[in-house]
């Protein structure tokens, strides 16, 4: 007990954190392994951590196009060519009216007169094809200036834009109680897309109800004529003419009152609408919306084939009622194929019980 221990030294090492023992994977040298190509797989993920949205915006754009610049040698050409024939008619009716002059002055005198009715109304024509183009521009500039509001809410554009659509519709009796109506209304409706679809709501829904009734008019006479008709020649040369007919119909209506010039654009529009949505994509489904309707157990094929000319005489009916109609359609329902085909496929079914009951 007595004897005691010698004190001992000892050294102690300090201890190493835990940061620098868990090392970042990275950082942690692995040599390479080389699976056989017969194990290796891919295991698919069991959770989808990008929805569809998602995918469609991390979607590339699409490459962008570049703009086709047109040759200005076709519009000099044209302008020439013009030119010259203007100077061949002036100089022939110059020879045409000395040459009365020398057989007998009231001869000359007449033709003079005739002369002068003539460019007369060659500028009355001119005149009257420039206002109509002016009109189909001014409706195509208010339909941008409506998909304008409707992106950004301008109220001020929406409003000036409503105060355009009621001084271009005055002249049609039928918006005589929208246009009272916005009138009323005015200073009191503030958001712009709202103002928008009001004028939608009060100017246009007649002068639709009107447009449908011209549609389905339309299909109706083609439906009928190229049922009846021996050739194919007369089904085509009909249908181009109720199809023309219609465009022109439709443009009145909504106020564009196209001319001969004017006509050939607006012509020229409704052909660009129907390739951007696709007309001969509406052949599959409408058959099938026939065949769905019973109609191939009670029309004959005549009468089928009248049918389906008939729905697509609608198709370029409604292809033409967006493209004059001055607003695109927000607050009222655009018209579909479904609209129309009730009523002809009644319509045609009435007309083949007809003769049977007689």
């Amino acid at each position: 007990m007595s004897d005691h221990r010698k004190p001992m030294a000892f050294r102690i090492e300090p201890e190493r954190p835990a940061q620098a023992e868990a090392k970042p994977r990275a950082e942690r040298a692995r040599k390479p392994l080389a699976a056989p190509a017969a194990q290796a797989r891919v295991e698919p993920d069991p959770v989808d951590v990008f929805d569809a949205e998602t995918i469609e915006a991390l979607a590339p754009p699409p490459p962008a196009v570049p703009v086709r610049r047109r040759s200005g040698w076709g519009t000099v050409l044209a302008g020439a060519l013009g030119l010259l024939l203007s100077l061949a008619v002036g100089l022939w009716t110059d020879r045409l009216i000395r040459d009365l002059f020398d057989r007998a002055d009231w001869l000359g005198w007449f033709a003079v007169g005739l002369a002068g009715a003539a460019a007369l109304a060659l500028v009355v024509i001119l005149a009257r094809e420039a206002l109509a183009l002016a009109r189909l521009a001014s409706v195509a500039r208010m339909q941008q200036r409506a998909a304008a509001v409707a992106a950004t809410g301008d109220a001020k554009a929406a409003r000036r834009l409503a105060e355009e659509m009621v001084t271009f519709l005055a002249a049609k009796p039928e918006t005589a109680a929208g246009r009272r109506v916005l009138a009323d209304l005015h200073g009191e409706v503030i958001d712009g897309p709202d103002l928008l679809r009001l004028t939608e709501t009060e100017l246009l829904a007649p002068l639709d109800a009107r447009a449908r009734t011209a549609i389905l008019n339309a299909a109706k006479r083609v439906s009928i004529v190229t049922a009846v008709s021996p050739r194919a020649l007369v089904d085509v040369a009909y249908v181009l003419f109720e199809s023309g007919r219609l465009v022109r119909r439709l443009a009145e209506i909504y106020g564009g009152r196209p001319g001969t010039l004017g006509f050939f654009r607006l012509a020229r529009n409704v052909l660009a609408h129907l390739a951007v949505t696709g007309s001969m994509a509406a052949g599959d489904s409408l058959v099938q919306q026939l065949i769905g309707h019973g109609l191939a157990a009670r029309l004959s094929a005549r009468l089928g084939e009248g049918v389906v000319n008939g729905m697509m005489t609608a198709r370029i009916g409604i292809a033409a009622m967006e493209t004059t109609r001055p607003l695109p359609f927000a607050a009222l329902r655009r018209p579909g194929l479904s609209d129309f085909l009730s009523e002809l496929a009644r319509f045609s079914a009435a007309e083949t019980e007809t003769p049977k009951n007689k």
